[in-house]
């Protein structure tokens, strides 16, 4: 199915968790001075989600949808598909988009509902799916979110991760547009599994079973090794951008706004060391941390909320993910 297709982001909507964790908790989880938490990670402070007082993956999805509806001025009954696109599940088994229809009320339309799972480019992945089905015509109105509680797997990790994530759920509404107006523009994915182990929770499925003699709790818990991780990235993001988009790699061209998907510090700096103009950028990495799958999507509600990203401009939505995976769209808003 041949680009550009005609799509349109009707609304968007977010959720931040009440809790606001400082560096100086950060400090004390992690036994580092406070400075170096933001030094290194580039991270000042982070949402962390408290599921025991309800706040789930899934509530916090329909918070986001709910909001995402409301902008678009569309009932949720009107939806026919639901996609979850996250990284992280409230739990196993079903997957999170019963959860979230549930949620939202909705538990007796029969609406569709399906998960999307390429950790942090799970947005991106969900936001093609999308766009395939309305520009084939089998779907009308579709509801993306991501929703990611990263925080309840990071104790007893490498220091630099509990300094880094941040919880939080973002959602698109999505329909057809008319021709020559907002659009999808271009989309492509690259995994390279050769560093699938650079970045993996090894627990939760068959190579680590809960009851096996083998497992232990370290398993559960999210492990980088981020220098590795930075290096193999940094010797492919070019070659990538230029596939993406020819040329992209040295300018944006009539590109208005980058929305990226915020790795830390180091990562952003690396995915931006090149000749685009620093204005042209979306970053909340110091006040929200590392959102996972939820960043590209929290990212690109503050470009609009901030009027960064209006009707008729062009953004480019792009990130990478454990896999290791690359990923970006260029869109017309």
């Amino acid at each position: 199915m041949a680009l550009p297709w005609p799509i349109r982001i009707a609304g968007v909507g977010r959720y931040l968790p009440e809790r606001v964790v400082t560096n100086a908790e950060i400090a004390t989880l992690c036994d580092v001075p406070v400075e170096w938490i933001e030094d290194h990670c580039g991270v000042r402070e982070r949402r962390w989600a408290e599921p025991e007082l309800g706040e789930t993956n899934s509530w916090m999805a329909a918070q986001a949808i709910n909001e995402a509806l409301e902008e678009a001025e569309f009932d949720g009954r009107s939806l026919d598909l639901i996609i979850n696109a996250s990284g992280t599940t409230e739990q196993m088994i079903p997957d999170g988009g019963p959860l979230i229809q549930r949620q939202l009320g909705l538990e007796d339309t029969a609406i569709p509902c399906v998960s999307v799972h390429s950790t942090c480019l799970s947005f991106l992945q969900g936001l093609q799916m999308a766009g395939a089905l309305l520009t084939a015509g089998t779907h009308s109105k579709i509801a993306l979110v991501s929703s990611e509680i990263a925080s309840i797997g990071l104790e007893g990790a490498e220091r630099e991760t509990p300094s880094l994530f941040g919880d939080a759920a973002a959602a698109a509404i999505l329909t057809s547009s008319a021709e020559g107006s907002s659009q999808f523009e271009s989309i492509r994915f690259e995994t390279y599994g050769a560093a699938a182990h650079l970045t993996e929770v090894r627990g939760c499925g068959s190579r680590r079973p809960p009851n096996h003699p083998d497992t232990v709790p370290a398993d559960h818990v999210f492990h980088m090794d981020g220098p590795a991780i930075l290096q193999f990235c940094l010797d492919r993001t070019e070659g990538f951008l230029e596939r993406l988009v020819p040329g992209l790699s040295q300018e944006l061209g009539d590109i208005d706004i980058v929305v990226p998907h915020q790795p830390s510090r180091v990562g952003l700096q690396a995915m931006f060391n090149r000749p685009w103009p620093e204005a042209a950028r979306v970053d909340t990495l110091a006040t929200l941390g590392n959102m996972v799958a939820a960043g590209i999507p929290v990212n690109l509600y503050e470009a609009v909320h901030l009027g960064k990203l209006t009707r008729g401009s062009r953004a480019l939505l792009w990130g990478l993910g454990a896999g290791v995976s690359f990923g970006g769209a260029v869109i017309t808003y």
